[in-house]
């Protein structure tokens, strides 16, 4: 294979990303990270089980079944050649403690909001965001849980069964894919992650430009210990009340 192949925003299949010097297409690095991404979420699964309970008996006293929320994102896969791993995108479900109404169906407030996010709008402070906050649809304990990040939390699941890696870009909803240039795309050419340098770093504040800017800059250059840090450092970032896309 020779430079990334690239396709029309709206292909998210056997669309193959990467690039022969970055970290993320290093077979070693791609093999250790799974490793480490393994072991450490099968641990947070197994340590955070007591949580979880308290979670789900906290979300059907509140507002009933079903406990999860499942929902298709883009995200990639690694496909493997003699030297170098390319990224393949495709979709795939991400597992969620059901924040919203049972029943509630998809808006297109979020779909307004990607757009503005796009265009230039900082993630707080264009429109859609606060009425994003306020959305009705939005349970009690649903706001206690998107505020501390702990509708997340079943994600390590999909961690464990390699669709996602502790660190990386944020998987997107297919809209948001699709609006996507040939520079935004890069973004995506990795394992999407619970945690990433944007999350850390820009939440928030950071325009999409930055945001593209920060992930690409952690698929170029990553490393273990770049993970272990990131990590460390979302927890301070969930503190802060910053929470998660």
């Amino acid at each position: 294979m020779g430079a990334a192949v690239s396709a029309a925003p709206a292909a998210h299949t056997h669309v193959l990303l990467g690039w022969p010097t970055s970290s993320c297409c290093r077979p070693l690095r791609v093999r250790s990270k799974r490793i480490f991404d393994f072991l450490a979420a099968t641990i947070l699964v197994l340590v955070t089980i007591p949580v979880a309970l308290v979670v789900a008996v906290a979300i059907v006293v509140d507002s009933g079944f079903p406990v999860f929320f499942r929902q298709e994102r883009i995200g990639a896969r690694p496909v493997a050649s003699r030297e170098v791993v390319y990224w393949e995108l495709r979709t795939f479900s991400i597992v969620k403690f059901r924040s919203m109404t049972n029943g509630s169906e998809r808006s297109s407030l979020h779909e307004q909001f990607i757009a503005a996010f796009v265009n230039g709008a900082t993630a707080n402070t264009n429109e859609f965001a606060h009425k994003l906050s306020d959305d009705p649809r939005v349970t009690r304990v649903g706001r206690f849980l998107r505020r501390t990040s702990l509708d997340e939390l079943p994600q390590l699941l999909n961690v464990v069964r390699g669709q996602m890696s502790l660190v990386g870009p944020r998987p997107v909803p297919s809209y948001e894919a699709a609006a996507y240039d040939d520079t935004a795309t890069r973004r995506l050419a990795g394992l999407p992650g619970l945690t990433g340098l944007w999350q850390v770093k820009g939440r928030g504040r950071a325009t999409f430009e930055e945001m593209v800017a920060l992930d690409v800059g952690y698929l170029e250059s990553s490393s273990l210990w770049t993970d272990i840090k990131l990590l460390a450092l979302t927890v301070p970032a969930v503190l802060s009340g910053r929470g998660a896309r």
